[in-house]
């Protein structure tokens, strides 16, 4: 395999939506389900801190990168056959679609309630009703996020192989 432009952006897109697909993995599989068993304060302090956590420059570039190798991986396909191009193709779609878009108007939006929430004086009640605003549309839009992340890491492997 030569050393191109071409294979270089498609190696790093790859690296990049594989790194997001095993943080969602994750997060779906261990971390949600771990403080899930949590009790109300403790559950919303927990994910109030993890969500502030995450929020550093490490996080933003390959979350946001994934997509902008992305999209220099489909501008740079010389040489890519056009079924490895449509691959390509359909799997930053997917990524845009099914994770960045997901995130920034599903997650975020409930992350930014959650954020805003003082949480040390809120009543037991009021802790319930967050809990529950929260908690389970979070989760519905991660598993989007953990499935199209997953198809778009494949999608990707296979556009790799025989390019």
């Amino acid at each position: 395999m030569e050393l191109s432009i071409s294979n270089l952006s498609l190696f790093a897109a790859t690296l990049l939506i594989g790194l997001t697909a095993g943080l969602c993995f994750t997060w779906g599989n261990a971390v949600t389900p771990g403080i899930g068993q949590l009790n109300d304060l403790d559950y919303l302090q927990a994910f109030q801190k993890m969500n502030r956590s995450i929020e550093n420059p490490l996080f933003f570039a390959v979350f946001f990168g994934s997509f902008l190798v992305g999209i220099a991986t489909i501008f740079t396909s010389k040489g890519m056959s056009t079924e490895h191009f449509r691959l390509v193709l359909l799997a930053i779609s997917l990524y845009f679609l099914g994770v960045v878009l997901v995130t920034i108007f599903g997650n975020v939006p409930l992350n930014q309630i959650l954020d805003k929430t003082d949480l040390a004086n809120s009543s037991l009640e009021e802790l319930r009703v967050l809990r529950k605003r929260f908690e389970n549309p979070w989760n519905r839009f991660h598993i989007i996020r953990i499935i199209t992340s997953m198809i778009s890491f494949a999608l990707l492997l296979i556009a790799g192989i025989g390019k």
